[in-house]
């Protein structure tokens, strides 16, 4: 790669290391000539599909303009290029995920959604304000609302807990049972009042 202050052609990797949960690769280099040290990234090159928008026109997927999107979402949030760079990839996955080589374009903004909600509650408020176009406080209330709801997740954890103690409570009445089972059929089989049969 040549250099971008001298423009020499020959320089040398001193560090790479993956990023972006490995979906890039940040090299540091060194100019052989003028000894200046710069940052490359490399990234694999994926074709991602066209966007069908609401009046059926179709365009290309802009990567640019999705990222300048969330970048504007967390102006002034602690997050880092990085996590960014994460998130924005994350997005173009699942856009990729159904192998279709047209997806509408309200699927873009869902998935975009979606990732800020897990990354930046403020961030997701932001975008969700623009992408549903709020037109008053009342909506921002209600999406804050929303953002504040527990997951639903008691009903299970109830449920397995019942069986658990009801898992517990099994083993500890069947050795009650089956030992004096034994001792009453073994002193007195014919005894009617032990009620044998049923036991058995």
């Amino acid at each position: 790669m040549h250099c971008p202050y001298c423009g020499a052609s020959d320089t040398k990797v001193n560090d790479s290391r993956l990023i972006s949960e490995g979906q890039q690769v940040r090299r540091r280099r060194e100019c052989v000539s003028c000894h200046e040290r710069f940052t490359t990234f490399e990234a694999a090159e994926l074709l991602m599909p066209r966007l069908i928008k609401n009046d059926g026109s179709r365009q290309p997927f802009d990567e640019e303009k999705l990222r300048s999107g969330i970048t504007r979402s967390l102006e002034k949030r602690p997050v880092s290029i990085e996590q960014i760079e994460a998130c924005l990839n994350r997005v173009k996955q699942r856009l990729r995920a159904p192998g279709e080589r047209e997806i509408e374009s309200k699927l873009v903004g869902e998935a975009v959604m979606a990732e800020l909600r897990k990354l930046d509650q403020v961030a997701y408020v932001r975008f969700a304000s623009v992408y549903r176009d709020f037109q008053d406080i009342h909506e921002f209330k209600l999406e804050i609302e929303r953002l504040s709801e527990p997951e639903v997740v008691e009903p299970k954890s109830a449920s397995q807990s019942v069986q658990a103690n009801e898992s517990q409570s099994e083993p500890n009445s069947k050795p009650s049972r089956k030992p004096r089972q034994k001792k009453q059929a073994s002193k007195i089989p014919d005894s009617p009042d032990l009620f044998g049969d049923e036991l058995l």
